[in-house]
């Protein structure tokens, strides 16, 4: 197999990886459609509020390896990971992977092009690009905790960790380019394939839950981790 066909063979595979309803499955599997419950959506929080928060976890970790792994391993069969720095060519290629899987999620095959809000799928994508985003990845996983922790509304914190990630993966761009002697223009403008994909992924994901938004300014928005309330005596 060429290269080119190898690429268009890894976007298929990714798009197809990710329009994977792990969430549906698994509320299928208990008995339930996720569909026609709670916020009706496919995505962990859902799955978590109505089939409880071990299923949950377990459709947030399927969600993120569906784009994890197909992401990593197009790096790796196409040997995009080991290259330093990456040629545009190729960043914009792997990042057609990366965004193919998020969509897939988003508007997945199996579902009419219907899907969820791509955020588990999106950190997982991003956890892919290894050497690129991973560290904002995770930064933006730590920033959900903290503002889920302190609002208990996943849509709020969904969004803010979103809006994070092209600010830390630009701080970490500039930081390889000044590690390398580049000045912050050049690093700029070899990472600029992975700024614009965060830019979208977060665009994307605020976008995806503007319903949220709606219910928030209503008072209407389902809450998480909310401390139990003591019985009164």
């Amino acid at each position: 197999m060429n290269l080119a066909a190898l690429w268009a063979a890894c976007i298929a595979g990714a798009y197809l990886a990710g329009s994977v309803p792990f969430g549906l499955l698994i509320g299928w599997a208990r008995g339930t459609d996720l569909r026609e419950h709670g916020s009706r959506n496919i995505g962990a929080t859902n799955a978590g509020r109505v089939l409880g928060r071990r299923w949950g976890y377990v459709c947030f970790a399927l969600d993120v390896a569906k784009g994890t792994a197909p992401v990593a391993l197009a790096g790796v069969l196409t040997g995009t990971h080991e290259r330093s720095p990456l040629p545009t060519a190729d960043a914009l290629l792997w990042i057609t992977v990366a965004a193919a899987a998020v969509l897939g999620h988003m508007h997945s095959v199996f579902l009419g092009f219907k899907g969820g809000k791509g955020v588990a799928t999106g950190f997982g994508v991003l956890l892919g690009l290894y050497g690129y985003l991973t560290w904002p990845a995770l930064i933006a996983l730590v920033v959900w905790l903290i503002v889920v922790r302190i609002t208990h509304y996943v849509s709020v914190s969904s969004c803010i960790a979103a809006a994070t990630i092209p600010i830390s993966a630009l701080g970490f761009a500039l930081f390889r380019a000044g590690d390398r002697g580049l000045s912050l223009i050049s690093g700029v403008r070899e990472a600029w394939p992975f700024l614009a994909l965060t830019a979208l992924l977060a665009a994307l994901v605020i976008w995806k839950h503007r319903a949220n938004f709606a219910r928030l300014r209503a008072g209407t928005e389902s809450r998480v981790w909310e401390p139990r309330r003591k019985p009164s005596s």
